[in-house]
């Protein structure tokens, strides 16, 4: 059973053929995939968690350990990469595609990191973003989210993650 982050190893002495290539590439998506999955089903309904676990509701752990999940997944998709990089059997196109991964990923990362401090600014003690290809969930810490509150969430996420405010979800807990 392969897990995300497993190297495939290829013999060296073999050229990859074109449907190597796709196997890789199809490795990679599953693997994003998974990683995003992981990271929705961790999220998938907030309120309902506000409601049945009083004890997170009192303090910092659902932003703490969602972070950290984050940063886990985005640990293990670099990792992925690096090791395509590092490969002696990788094309010079495979190379390239996991070099883009690399950078779009620690942009991502950079974003979201500029994004929770900004969101902080605006008085929320806590918060926590989620990037699933064009869609980000914001979860913050609030009792309640006034119109002109989620108007400026919306504005910070759209201006560093670079997204449509239509694929902006905002819950409190």
């Amino acid at each position: 059973m392969q897990r995300f982050g497993d190297a495939t190893l290829v013999n060296s002495g073999e050229l990859l053929e074109e449907k190597d290539k796709q196997n890789i590439l199809n490795t990679i998506a599953e693997a994003q995939t998974k990683a995003s999955t992981n990271t929705i089903e961790n999220t998938v309904d907030t309120n309902q968690t506000t409601q049945t676990n009083t004890q997170l509701e009192n303090s910092d752990d659902y932003y703490t350990s969602s972070k950290l999940e984050r940063d886990k997944m985005y640990s293990q998709m670099l990792e992925t990469y690096q090791k395509i990089l590092e490969s002696n059997t990788i094309s010079a196109e495979q190379k390239a595609i996991s070099e883009q991964e690399i950078t779009k990923i620690n942009q991502t990362k950079n974003a979201i990191m500029i994004a929770e401090n900004l969101i902080s600014t605006k008085g929320f003690a806590n918060s926590v973003i989620f990037v699933n290809d064009n869609s980000v969930s914001v979860v913050v810490k609030a009792e309640k989210l006034e119109t002109e509150q989620i108007a400026q969430l919306q504005n910070i996420i759209s201006r560093e993650l670079k997204v449509e405010v239509e694929n902006i979800h905002i819950s409190h807990k």
